[in-house]
């Protein structure tokens, strides 16, 4: 089992992300959003860049415990207190993403908020897994 990415080539290109993600079999894996919160339960890193690679750290550090990689992310939210920051930082941001994910793209969406729950958080991240089966291991 291995996540095929959908990127029909009569939309929009999809750059960072990919338009649908098919799975079959195996275990989903519902993953909490995650912010950049420390072990101690305090937000950590002074910009959004920062924030965004503690935020998906953590996140990939769920998924692990789960029994999971990052090319198993399969759907991811990004809730984004400042849009226009996190847009003149996306480069900056992908090259996290690169770094800790490599180059697989699950299906994703950017949504604005107000604020998130902790008032210093800048962003969190939300996603969904599907690990491959095992049960013929």
């Amino acid at each position: 089992m291995s996540p095929e990415r959908i990127n029909p080539s009569h939309l929009a290109p999809a750059a960072g992300f990919s338009h649908a993600v098919r799975v079959t079999g195996g275990a989903t894996v519902h993953l909490a959003g995650q912010t950049a919160l420390d072990a101690d339960g305090m937000i950590v890193g002074d910009d959004v860049v920062e924030q965004f690679e503690r935020a998906l750290t953590n996140l990939l550090a769920a998924l692990e415990a789960a029994g999971g990689t990052p090319e198993h992310l399969v759907s991811m939210t990004v809730y984004i207190v400042d849009m226009d920051d996190y847009k003149a930082r996306s480069r900056d941001i992908g090259r996290v993403w690169k770094r800790l994910v490599g180059a697989h793209y699950p299906a994703m969406a950017g949504i604005g908020v107000a604020r998130l729950w902790d008032v210093e958080a800048l962003v969190e991240v939300q996603g969904v897994a599907q690990l491959p089966d095992r049960s013929g291991e």
